[in-house]
């Protein structure tokens, strides 16, 4: 596929490559700047929701021990859709021991699924795990039980936990002409403030307008362009989570709210104007030089989060950022988010209607709004 857009669907030929079907950012447990209680396992299976961004005729997990201290033990793992289940081996073996620091690509499944495939991964964790690798806010829940129960069909007195334990993407066997964008920024994206577990981020409501390709979700919240905090800044996490990704043409970008936002509260010195536009100016730099399309947005309005984030000084540098963002000549296109979710009686602030509740984050009509701001002609090569 030549085009992210709408137009015809079709295979061009029966060549096909592993594509990136879906991803998740993952993050240091043992960071300073976290937005929820990381944790641990041991002799618990862990099971997962994963709600595909892209199909193909077969699919291999990823998971990941990135950040963790101590060898991670599979213990046993399976992936189900609907009634259909198949047990996840590495080269051939049904256990596997991750190093610390290390991440594992499981053997191939002949599993066809499709896009917006709800996905359902269970890992057994026999031995004590240390503080997971993870993802921390992604509007889903993973549900955990004593034992070895990756082959039961229910889990009924599982205990749910917002976030995403030791993954970091699925890959799917997909015609080699799939082309795949995606979204790497912060809570925006990763879908903080719309409804747990019914895929209402702004990335799946974007999914839902294309015909052809599909985005992968590679939001943060918290994430920041310039400095570390809630996980690696973009700048240095770009090469992980976006150039790593196969068949990749695009890359969508939602960053700044953090910068301004989180400096205040944390005892940071503040961040400019001049520097946030020359961060932007890096990324689109890198995205150009690979050989991608950058899509930038517009800085989301956050006064409504309270006089600790939405400060005088930090919304005059977001008005300052957003208008070179509407101007510059330096990224492929850009999508205005800020003026399509803000209230138009006081633009620094989110439209009561779309605004989850805490000033600062999109409930699901914002989600939707904001993926409608992207012109789906910018996502044609």
């Amino acid at each position: 596929m030549t085009n992210l857009g709408t137009g015809a669907a079709g295979n061009t030929g029966t060549a096909t490559i592993w594509a990136a079907g879906f991803r998740t950012a993952v993050l240091d447990p043992y960071q300073q700047v976290r937005f929820n209680e990381p944790r641990g396992f041991a002799d618990q299976t862990v099971r997962q929701v994963l709600h595909l961004a892209g199909g193909g005729e077969a699919l291999r997990v990823r998971l990941t021990n990135r950040y963790g201290r101590t060898p991670l033990t599979i213990g046993a793992a399976t992936v189900a859709v609907g009634d259909r289940r198949a047990a996840l081996t590495f080269d051939g073996a049904g256990r596997y021991v991750v190093p610390a620091g290390e991440e594992v690509v499981t053997d191939p499944v002949d599993l066809p699924v499709a896009a917006g495939t709800d996905l359902l991964l269970s890992l057994y964790l026999p031995e004590k795990t240390g503080l997971a690798t993870y993802s921390h806010l992604p509007a889903e829940v993973a549900r955990t039980v004593d034992g070895n129960q990756v082959t039961s069909p229910a889990l009924p007195r599982a205990e749910r936990v917002e976030g995403r334990f030791f993954l970091s993407g699925v890959d799917v066997l997909a015609p080699r002409d799939t082309a795949i964008a995606v979204a790497f920024g912060d809570s925006w994206f990763e879908g903080v403030g719309t409804t747990t577990s019914a895929n209402r981020r702004s990335v799946d409501f974007l999914n839902r307008r294309l015909d052809r390709g599909w985005v992968v979700n590679q939001g943060m919240a918290g994430n920041r362009l310039l400095r570390d905090g809630a996980g690696e800044h973009a700048l240095a996490r770009f090469d992980r989570d976006v150039l790593s990704i196969p068949a990749l043409t695009h890359v969508l970008v939602h960053l700044g709210i953090n910068d301004i936002g989180l400096p205040g509260i944390l005892g940071e010195p503040p961040t400019t104007a001049d520097a946030l536009v020359e961060g932007f100016g890096t990324l689109a730099d890198r995205a150009h030089r690979a050989g991608l399309r950058i899509l930038l947005a517009t800085i989301g309005p956050f006064a409504g989060a309270g006089p600790e984030i939405g400060t005088p000084e930090g919304l005059a540098v977001r008005r300052e950022v957003n208008d070179w963002i509407r101007t510059t000549d330096a990224v492929d296109a850009v999508f205005d988010v800020a003026r399509a979710v803000a209230d138009p009686h006081d633009p620094d602030r989110i439209h009561p209607a779309l605004d989850s509740g805490d000033g600062i984050h999109l409930n699901d009509r914002g989600a939707q709004v904001m993926a409608d701001a992207v012109d789906l002609a910018d996502l044609a090569l």
